[in-house]
C-alpha cells in the first residue's frame, strides 16, 4: 500500500504494518543528525506519510519593531524570546462593542488550490492536509489576554459566547476557503488542555467550545474531509464528547499530562478515535536511553496500533535540548520497521 492508503488504512480502524509516522525538528537537531552520519542522506529514508499542502494563517503577524509583531486581530506580540508571548491584548474590555472584526477575507490565500496541487503532485503517495492555524479558544485570549479569557468565561458568559460566535462565523469561512481545494483532511489546532486537565473544565468547554467545534467539524466533512486536531496537554475529561461531534484524529497525544497514557486511552477509547503522537517529548524523549526510547516505540506500534487508529509521533517536534543519540534513535526506531 502507498503511504496515503496506510494513514487511511489506520483512521479506519485496520492494523497496517508499516505503522506509519511524522517526525519533524526544532532548532539545531536535524543539522546535528547530519554531523552524527556524516551527509543528509538519512533524511531521505523518512517516509512522507502525511504532508501539509497549505492552510488559513489565522495567527499572520506583522513586524512593527523592537521585537514586537501586531496580529490581524490587532493583538501584539513580543516574538524576539523563546516561546513569544502575549504583550498587549486587542480588546482590553470584555466587549466588542466597537471593535471591528476581521473578515475571512483578510486571511485569505488566494492561490491555495493552486499551492495545494503542487505539494500533491510533488507527494501524490502521501495523505495531505490543510491546516487552519490557531483555533477558538486560544483566539479568545490571543484577544483578551489569557487571565483575562480565564475570568470571561466565569464572569462575562455573555460577551465569552458573543465572542466564540464571532470566531466561531470566521472559522466557517476559513473552511469555506477550502471548498474546492484537494486534500484528505482539515486540521484545526488548540490548545484546550494543561498538564493538569482541561483549562476552563470540562463542564464550560462542554457549554461554550463543544457546539461550536461541532459546526466547524460538520462544514469540513460536508466537504468530504476528515477532522484532524491538535491539543496539547490533558484532555482525557473530553474525549467521549470530541469523539461524538466528529473528530477523526486527535494529534499530540502528551502521555506526560493527567491521564493521557497512551496505553489507557487506546483501551478506552481506541476504537473509536485515532491517536497521533503518544511518545513522550517531556519524558522519553530528551531523558531516555535510546534503548528506552526504541523499546517505547516498539511497544507503542504493538499496543496502540494493535486494530489500526495510531499513528506514531513525538508529541512535539524533536526539540533544540534533545540529545543527539536519542534524536538518532527516534529516526531509526521510526524508520525501521
Amino acid at each position: 500500500m502507498a503511504p496515503r492508503d496506510i494513514v487511511f488504512e489506520q483512521i479506519r480502524h485496520h492494523e497496517t504494518k508499516p505503522v506509519p509516522y511524522t517526525l519533524s525538528f526544532e532548532g539545531d537537531v536535524a543539522e546535528r543528525v547530519d554531523r552524527y552520519y556524516g551527509s543528509d542522506a538519512w533524511r531521505g529514508k523518512l517516509t512522507p506519510y502525511l504532508v501539509w499542502c497549505g492552510g488559513i494563517p489565522t495567527m499572520a503577524k506583522e513586524p512593527i519593531g523592537g521585537g514586537l509583531e501586531r496580529d490581524r486581530f490587532g493583538t501584539i506580540w513580543r516574538v524576539d524570546r523563546r516561546p513569544f508571548h502575549l504583550e498587549e491584548p486587542a480588546l482590553k474590555e470584555p466587549s466588542c462593542e466597537g471593535y471591528d472584526f476581521p473578515t475571512p477575507e483578510a486571511f485569505a490565500v488566494p492561490d491555495l488550490k493552486e499551492q495545494a496541487a503542487r505539494v500533491r503532485e510533488a507527494n501524490p503517495d502521501s495523505f495531505s492536509l490543510i491546516n487552519i492555524g490557531w483555533g477558538l479558544w486560544e483566539h479568545c485570549w490571543g484577544l483578551r489576554g489569557f487571565d483575562n479569557a480565564m475570568m470571561d468565561c466565569v464572569a462575562e458568559p455573555e460577551f465569552f459566547e458573543e465572542l466564540l460566535d464571532r470566531l466561531t462565523d470566521l472559522f466557517l469561512g476559513h473552511i469555506a476557503q477550502c471548498e474546492g481545494v484537494e486534500a484528505d483532511a482539515i486540521m484545526f489546532g488548540d490548545d484546550w488542555g494543561d498538564q493538569r486537565g482541561v483549562m476552563i473544565g470540562p463542564e464550560r468547554w462542554r457549554r461554550f467550545l463543544k457546539p461550536r467545534y461541532a459546526r466547524l467539524y460538520e462544514a469540513v466533512r460536508a466537504q468530504g474531509k476528515l477532522v484532524i486536531s491538535h491539543c496539547c496537554g490533558s484532555v482525557a475529561d473530553i474525549i467521549p464528547d470530541i469523539i461524538e461531534i466528529g473528530l477523526d484524529v486527535l494529534e499530540s497525544v502528551q502521555p506526560e499530562a493527567r491521564g493521557m497514557n497512551p496505553y489507557e486511552l487506546k483501551r478506552k477509547w481506541g476504537d473509536r478515535i485515532t491517536f497521533w503522537g503518544c511518545l513522550g517529548s517531556q519524558s522519553t524523549i530528551p531523558f531516555g536511553t535510546p534503548d528506552v526510547i526504541r523499546t517505547e516505540v516498539k511497544r507503542l506500534r504493538a499496543e496502540v496500533g494493535r486494530g489500526g487508529g495510531f499513528i506514531l509521533a513525538p508529541a512535539k517536534s524533536l526539540q533544540p535540548e534533545t540529545p543527539t543519540a536519542n534524536a538518532v534513535a527516534v529516526i531509526e526506531a521510526f524508520t525501521e520497521q
